[in-house]
């Protein structure tokens, strides 16, 4: 009798240490979104008092339109611009959609858009702002600065947008080491090779009138960025560093006989590692949340106004299978913002995987970036039920052993 309450004790005490585990896991995950959920509220009021920021209207663009008209779909892989042409809808906007291990433009909707002059790159500007300061070892993945009232890091930063914690980074690079690497990462010159066409975009020679080098490294002043570039740059960011031509083949033959073309190596794998967690955590739980998916996305959102216009970006990559890099602009009133062209682009990856187009390279080449925050939750959890369940099974053992020696 006694060996059965001794046993039947022990074994309830494992049930309930597994079940406070389990409780103190759930717990933590909610903590954390609830601190997500608060911190990205904190976004608008950052915004609101740092001048440059067109408020009200008249928006000089309309924010529906036919994104489409005057576009050629030869050479384009019709079965992503088909996905992309829904996704975007009646916005007016633009998609590209770009092979990251390549160079390879797979479509582009809108191109007389996305071709063009180019529009400011809002807070999308971070990301080269990011990779720079961690370069020059200006900060550290790990640094904190105390801002409004909290200390955040690089990966907070990035995930919530603040604009304050890249202001002080663009204070301490200054600008011609921000005028260096943004030049390095294809600021200022064509993303594409024989793209008729195709702008530069544009890159200030001196910091900004407006708000001077702040301005630019939080809100993209004075820059002309174009969807092409930024796509350019997050395909360097997934495939590890290499700068490549974007190349738009225009019929099948240009497509058979394709060879990618290497612009620059870029060396940012370190700072790659240093900015992965902050453009996922923008899309798990931060800016980009509206693009969440079931496999882990990488992503940067940007809103802001330029000439009574305003201005919605995100640019993406997956982390599994074959990778795609897609950027979203959209242009017109209050609703053209970088969330919402974050659920565009949210939308494209999502109907790409039902239709197994990640799947013909899964498991090929694996991400070299970190396991996201919720794999290692998961993860954690497991190996915490199955040490419970062996030692419950060890323990029951040493006891019946115990036991038997005894009476026998």
């Amino acid at each position: 009798m006694y060996r059965f309450l001794f046993t039947n004790l022990i074994l309830r005490a494992q049930v309930w240490v597994l079940v406070l585990s389990l409780s103190c896991s759930l717990t933590s995950g909610a903590t954390a979104k609830r601190r997500r959920t608060s911190a990205h509220s904190l976004a608008p009021r950052v915004t609101s008092l740092l001048p440059g920021i067109v408020r009200g209207g008249p928006w000089t663009e309309p924010t529906y339109a036919d994104s489409t008209d005057g576009d050629s779909v030869a050479g384009e892989e019709l079965s992503i611009r088909r996905i992309a042409v829904q996704a975007l809808g009646r916005n007016n906007g633009s998609v590209v959609a770009v092979d990251p291990s390549t160079g390879r433009i797979l479509s582009i909707v809108n191109q007389r858009l996305a071709l063009g002059l180019g529009f400011q790159p809002c807070s999308t500007i971070k990301v080269s702002v990011a990779l720079a300061a961690l370069s020059e070892r200006v900060i550290e993945p790990s640094t904190t600065i105390r801002l409004n009232g909290r200390r955040m890091d690089l990966t907070y930063a990035l995930a919530h947008s603040n604009n304050y914690f890249f202001a002080d980074l663009g204070r301490e690079l200054g600008f011609e080491k921000i005028s260096y690497y943004a030049h390095q990462f294809g600021y200022g010159e064509k993303a594409g090779l024989n793209i008729p066409g195709e702008k530069a975009g544009h890159f200030p020679l001196t910091p900004p009138y407006n708000g001077g080098v702040s301005m630019l490294t939080s809100f993209g002043e004075e820059i002309s960025q174009t969807p092409l570039q930024f796509a350019a740059l997050m395909s360097a960011i997934a495939n590890g560093g290499t700068l490549y031509f974007l190349q738009y083949p225009r019929n099948a033959q240009e497509v058979a006989s394709f060879t990618p073309m290497v612009k620059r190596q870029l060396s940012i794998e370190g700072p790659i590692s240093g900015i992965i967690h902050g453009l996922r955590g923008a899309v798990e739980g931060g800016t980009a949340r509206r693009a969440r998916q079931q496999e882990p996305l990488a992503g940067k959102t940007g809103t802001c106004s330029e000439n009574h216009t305003h201005l919605g970006w995100f640019g993406a990559f997956n982390n599994v299978g074959r990778r795609v890099v897609v950027v979203a602009l959209l242009r017109g009133g209050r609703q053209a913002t970088g969330p919402r062209a974050a659920a565009i682009a949210g939308d494209i990856y999502r109907q790409l995987d039902e239709k197994n187009y990640f799947a013909s390279l899964s498991g090929d080449r694996p991400s070299s970036a970190p396991a996201s925050p919720r794999a290692i939750k998961s993860h954690h959890t497991l190996a915490v039920v199955l040490i419970l369940l062996c030692s419950s099974v060890i323990l029951t053992r040493i006891l019946r052993r115990g036991w038997t020696n005894r009476h026998f």
